[in-house]
């Protein structure tokens, strides 16, 4: 592994942070530069420079860096940008002892890499980065309550995550952070997922119409992750939560109908039935994904008691989600 574009800092020691309740992120090393890792690192980085000697630099893969894909250089050329270094090495081939030592190099480790890096992956760096002893770490659980929602829910994905959590709770050098957001926004209103098909103008309701979720956008996500890192006093070992909105969804084909015009159909897929249709097709990622928000719990929380609202920082709701990205077009006007 190898690094370009800038000096490598020495990070704090876990003893300098651990005395220090003021004592924030220096040296920071971000995960992936995906549709998580990238508004991550805009806003890290960005929020750095009011921080005296930080520096961020990110972690890419080789063939992502030596990429000639118009929109990976692209990518590229914003890290490069906004002054962060890059980083070359792959979280999937390398071993723990090789991330291990790459992590050692920082203060803080923020995991972006999300599950296509493997259901395995995140136990991985968990595990690299406690072998690092490294003073500060941000695993992937940027999603909803895995501890509300416990073992045996039909995504078993999510007791991986419940198996670093207890990892990272178990040991007192590595302090740690995790930061739950509930479903990326965007997500909601995937066809693939279902939930919301504007061809037809049907809501389908999971579980129940009442049943509820909080969504978050991928950049709100990323300039409040800014924002917990640089916390002062520093946020540790403990879970913070974020929410752009927190909707049932009856209120999604409210809102729909609200602001594209036009009425939608309210249908609902029981939990009974999900179930039922993920024992078909037991290996069906998105059907798990289905059943367990059906099921509703951890997967929603009061906006009221979020790091957003607390701090008084605006976030987009799901009106607004809507009214962009559905509703307006090209230079803001709206859609005949």
């Amino acid at each position: 592994m190898s690094t370009t574009n800038g000096q490598q800092l020495a990070p704090l020691s876990a003893q300098k942070i651990q005395e220090d309740a003021n004592a924030t992120s220096r040296n920071i090393l971000v995960l992936g530069a995906g549709e998580l890792g990238l508004p991550v690192l805009r806003h890290v980085a960005r929020r750095a420079r009011d921080e005296e000697g930080a520096q961020v630099s990110v972690l890419l893969r080789a063939s992502a860096i030596a990429s000639t894909e118009p929109a990976k250089r692209n990518v590229i050329a914003e890290i490069q940008s906004l002054g962060i270094a890059i980083v070359e090495g792959d979280l999937v081939r390398s071993s723990i002892d090789d991330l291990a030592a790459v992590f050692a190099r920082y203060d803080t480790v923020i995991g972006c890499a999300g599950y296509a890096a493997g259901t395995d992956t995140p136990m991985k760096l968990a595990r690299a980065a406690l072998q690092a002893r490294i003073p500060r770490y941000f695993p992937w659980q940027f999603g909803v309550d895995f501890d509300v929602i416990g073992r045996g829910s039909p995504q078993d994905i999510f007791d991986a995550q419940l198996d670093v959590r207890e990892l990272l709770r178990s040991q007192q050098h590595t302090e740690w952070v995790v930061i739950s957001t509930g479903m990326f926004m965007s997500y909601l209103f995937e066809p693939e997922f279902g939930v919301v098909d504007l061809r037809n103008d049907v809501v389908h309701a999971l579980g129940t119409l009442d049943t509820a979720v909080t969504l978050t956008t991928p950049a709100d996500i990323g300039a409040l992750t800014a924002e917990i890192v640089f916390a002062r006093p520093r946020i540790r070992n403990e879970i913070v939560y974020l929410a752009g909105d927190t909707v049932t969804y009856g209120e999604v084909a409210d809102k729909l109908q609200a602001a594209l015009g036009r009425p939608f159909r309210r249908l609902t897929w029981s939990e009974q039935d999900l179930l039922a249709e993920l024992a078909h097709e037991p290996h069906d990622m998105m059907r798990k994904y289905r059943a367990v928000f059906a099921q509703g719990r951890g997967m929603a929380w009061d906006k009221r008691g979020t790091f957003n609202h607390q701090r008084g920082i605006a976030v987009t709701d799901v009106a607004a989600w809507i009214d962009a990205n559905l509703v307006r077009g090209a230079g803001g006007r709206k859609q005949d």
